[in-house]
Order: C-alpha cells, then structure tokens, then sequence
C-alpha cells in the first residue's frame, strides 16, 4: 500500500508533469497585442535639431574668427592663432583658393567668408527641417 502522499504546492496544483496544463481560459490569447509605443511629442527631433544647428554655428564660428584674427594682423606664432587657423582650415579644406585675388586679405575672406554663410544656411535649414518631423 502507497503511503500518503506529499500536497501540491500552489502554483503546481491541476498541471500535469509534462505540459499537460489546465485548458486555456476564454479569450485569454484573443486579445490584441499592443508594442510600446513612445509618444511622439518631438522631443528627440528637436534635441536632433539643436544638435545639427549648433555644429553649423561652431564651424561658421570659427571661420569668421578666423577671418577676424587674419585682417586685424595677429601673431600667426601664438598657439591660440595657430589652433583657431587649423580649425577653420579644416572646416573651408574644399573652399580653399577657389577666388584668385591679388590681395590675400580678400582672398581669406572670400575663401572663409563664403563657408561661413554655407555652413549656416544648410546647417539652420536642415535644423528647420528636423523640427517639423
């Protein structure tokens, strides 16, 4: 004769031991499955936006200083001149001697100016553009 035998745990009860589970309740699986959606408030296109904006205002920046630095005569040796002319040469690499003027004055603020204006008319337009997403 079998001895008793052990009770059940709770979240065992009626299950059998291998998948023999209960039958499924009425419409338990005929539910809509829902994603997750994120509420589309424009937060991430705005920040985008900023992002964008800020890096056409730093590069246009830059340039003007450039510029700025280049007409009033400073000290070319002097590590902040140094730095500045390395960064907007970097940002104008493609714009460099498209205007061949006798006077170099001119020429850096054609070949830095015209950048300058770029970068901030594609840089705030494509900004423009993000924000209405």
């Amino acid at each position: 004769m079998p001895g008793p035998q052990p009770p059940q745990a709770p979240y065992d009860a009626g299950y059998a031991p291998y998948g023999q589970g209960p039958p499924p309740q009425p419409g338990y699986d005929d539910r809509p499955r829902e994603r997750y959606r994120r509420p589309r408030d424009g937060a991430g296109a705005a920040r985008t936006a900023l992002i964008v904006h800020t890096i056409a205002d730093i590069a246009a920046a830059f340039l003007v200083l450039w510029i700025l630095l280049y007409l009033l005569g400073a000290n070319r040796a002097n590590v902040f001149v140094d730095f500045v002319e390395s960064v907007a040469g970097g940002f104008a690499w493609w714009s460099q001697d498209i205007f061949t003027m006798d006077t170099e004055g001119l020429r850096v603020v054609l070949d830095h100016g015209l950048p300058a204006v770029i970068y901030l008319l594609v840089g705030h337009g494509i900004a423009a553009r993000i924000r209405r997403l």
